[in-house]
């Protein structure tokens, strides 16, 4: 470990034990601050975050796309707030801070006949509130994550959310990932994955928000490959009275069919499209919470 790496991880640590002994406003209104100050001071990250959103909402001028990007950093740091406090929650908490809307209950069901689920998630909202509730209340989680550096602080976050019951498969740096879900499919297994954005190369092109872009093909492989039911997965924050934290809200899209005729390979790329519509209409409608602070669009890769 490099000295920056091990400060990194120190820094990391101490963050997240400081922030779970704060009070709620505290903690929040200090990751406001730094969402301001990032703001301010702009860089890569923000500037791609400001790019994308430019791409999904065409329509606001300079100064509502200047608003929207501080709105979008300040649930970033949200997210990062949450996560933090995250090991003060119990299955109570974790039940009263979620929100499930659309198609709940049918995907509800099918877990509860002990048949595998898989979902199509975009970088929006909080998803480990969603891993940790979902543990306790509606099925083990089995995922993949994007090994980040340090290496360290990816281990501690992997350890974490495996402390909260979830599986984490690292995506590089050890065995194959896909056989590993489909065994844990085989398994009736709960399988929900982020896919807005291709990190392997061998994505599939899509349209998102009106523009060309690559998608991961993970889930629709999956369910076509194994009979498991997809579903899109879109989520949000929205305000409660009274309360300093916001609740998360879990939208259910229709469940995702596999085409009657094509090849696989066109029947998987027509899946991910219908999952990137419905996510679509979320990031267009919450575009604050699309956390999506890398590129996504093949435009921008093309300069």
């Amino acid at each position: 470990m490099t000295p920056r790496e091990r400060a990194e991880t120190l820094a990391y640590r101490a963050g997240w034990s400081l922030v779970q002994r704060l009070p709620a406003r505290a903690a929040y209104g200090l990751f406001d601050k730094v969402a301001v100050q990032l703001h301010r001071r702009g860089g890569r990250s923000v500037e791609q975050l400001r790019s994308n959103y430019a791409r999904v909402r065409p329509e606001l001028s300079a100064s509502e796309l200047d608003a929207l990007v501080l709105a979008g950093l300040k649930s970033y740091l949200r997210y990062w707030c949450d996560a933090f406090r995250l090991p003060r929650q119990t299955p109570q908490s974790l039940d009263h801070g979620i929100r499930l809307t659309g198609y709940d209950e049918q995907a509800r069901a099918i877990v509860e006949r002990g048949e595998p689920l898989v979902l199509f998630l975009g970088h929006l909202g909080n998803w480990d509130h969603c891993g940790a509730w979902a543990t306790y209340h509606f099925a083990p989680v089995t995922t993949v994550a994007e090994r980040l550096k340090p290496e360290s602080v990816f281990d501690e976050f992997v350890a974490f959310r495996e402390s909260l019951g979830m599986r984490i498969l690292p995506l590089t740096g050890g065995p194959d990932v896909y056989p590993q879900l489909r065994e844990a499919i085989s398994r009736g297994g709960f399988v929900p994955l982020l896919s807005d954005r291709d990190l392997t190369s061998r994505g599939v092109a899509v349209t998102l928000c009106g523009h060309p872009a690559r998608a991961a093909v993970g889930p629709a492989r999956l369910a076509l490959e194994t009979g498991a039911a997809l579903f899109p997965l879109a989520v949000t924050y929205e305000k409660v009275p009274g309360r300093v934290e916001h609740r998360v809200v879990a939208r259910f899209g229709a469940r995702v069919l596999p085409p009657a005729a094509g090849s696989d390979a066109e029947k998987v790329r027509r899946m991910t499209q219908s999952c990137v519509d419905d996510l679509g209409e979320t990031i267009r409608e919450h575009t604050q919470d699309w956390h999506m602070m890398q590129r996504v669009f093949t435009g921008d890769a093309a300069r």
